[in-house]
């Protein structure tokens, strides 16, 4: 029996999904499609048949939305734009006395891509074991950054007695700390749209518990307050990073789960921290030991994301796939999208730090909801 139109249309729209390359939005059958093409067959007397669509067309709705996500996720990170940089110097000699090699026949056929929407090396497709481990090891870790936000509030009379001052000035530790949250992201967002989730989200965690254990061991206020800054600096990452690492795992059918997930470490830390701290400034301990428990923990969950956190942020999984590509096949012209960004520090500057500015002062919603979220953390961080 011959296949009918509309099983040859699903065949042709399954094989493109299967091998397409080169990223372009196509076409895809969907069901009203396939209802013309049976109304059509229906006037020419031929017999219609039945096809199970469902599956297909999830799967190429799967794909075409990774691939928006891709092309937004490119276009949007700084540096993107080759006119976003202007050189003043002009073009050097290629060198060797050799002219400039001609440009690749056609670019967008040596930029890797995943190898349709089942690639095990996308962070969806993870098996479900692995993507919860992630989730606890990264709730984890941004429990600890939040935890040591306020646990510093139970310890405020404690430090104004050893160095002098009133509990008002200690209370600036917590401060200070919340202040290293606001400015952090402004470093950790762009670099892990540059470089991907895992390397930030080590660095970050390494910085935090350096920092706890300087405050620990600190000699005076200024080092105190110093020292507390960066810590919520570092601690900032966590919660900047985190929840895109959830959005690169997780579709949007268990997104709103996995957020709801981040949502309860973050505000768990701040809740438990000063109880916590209360116990340990009153005991033998000391005040420097909630500084000290901080620390531990913060390397601990740097240990857990050194040795176990894989890359789920999808252009930066492309740059490792080609780089592997090009040493396997000395093929040197294939890359990733992302290997074409070049930075420009002015850009950066005016996405991450003017723009946010013009948003907070100049948009009533967000400085009505910038105020209240203050107020609402200041009450958790100082809780004690």
């Amino acid at each position: 029996m011959i296949p009918d139109n509309v099983d040859r249309a699903l065949g042709a729209a399954e094989r493109d999904a299967a091998v397409r390359q080169s990223g372009e939005i196509e076409r895809v059958v969907s069901a009203s499609s396939v209802s013309s093409s049976s109304s059509e067959l229906s006037h020419r007397g031929q017999p219609m048949v039945r096809v199970e669509t469902q599956r297909d067309l999830e799967r190429h709705q799967t794909e075409l939305s990774r691939i928006q996500t891709a092309r937004s996720q490119h276009t949007g990170t700084v540096g993107r734009d080759p006119k976003s940089k202007q050189w003043k110097r002009p073009l050097p000699n290629f060198g060797g006395d050799k002219p400039y090699p001609p440009l690749l026949p056609n670019q967008e056929d040596y930029v890797v891509e995943f190898d349709g929407p089942d690639d095990p090396l996308h962070a969806q497709n993870w098996p479900f074991k692995k993507k919860l481990l992630t989730a606890i090891m990264l709730g984890f870790t941004t429990m600890t950054a939040s935890f040591g936000s306020s646990i510093f509030s139970s310890a405020t009379y404690a430090v104004g007695n050893e160095f002098g001052v009133s509990s008002e000035v200690s209370l600036l530790g917590v401060s200070f700390y919340v202040l290293g949250f606001a400015t952090g992201p402004t470093l950790w967002a762009p670099l892990s749209e540059l470089k991907g989730r895992r390397l930030p989200l080590v660095i970050s965690m390494f910085g935090f518990s350096i920092f706890n254990i300087s405050n620990a061991v600190a000699k005076d206020l200024q080092t105190v307050l110093i020292t507390r800054f960066f810590a919520g600096f570092f601690g900032a990452c966590p919660l900047a990073v985190v929840a895109a690492v959830f959005s690169d795992m997780f579709d949007n059918r268990t997104r709103g789960i996995a957020m709801t997930v981040f949502s309860m470490t973050v505000f768990t830390g701040p809740l438990l921290a000063p109880f916590i701290g209360g116990f340990i400034t009153e005991s033998y301990l000391g005040w420097r030991w909630t500084s000290y428990i901080v620390s531990f923990m913060g390397f601990f969950a740097f240990g857990l994301d050194l040795l176990f956190l894989c890359e789920t942020y999808p252009p930066t999984i492309l740059v490792g796939k080609a780089a592997e590509l090009r040493r396997r096949t000395l093929n040197w012209g294939i890359h990733a999208k992302q290997e074409e960004i070049e930075i420009d520090i002015r850009e950066l500057i005016t996405k991450n730090f003017s723009r946010p500015m013009r948003l907070l002062f100049t948009e009533p919603i967000v400085t009505l909801l910038s105020v209240y979220m203050a107020f609402i953390y200041g009450l958790l961080s100082t809780s004690s």
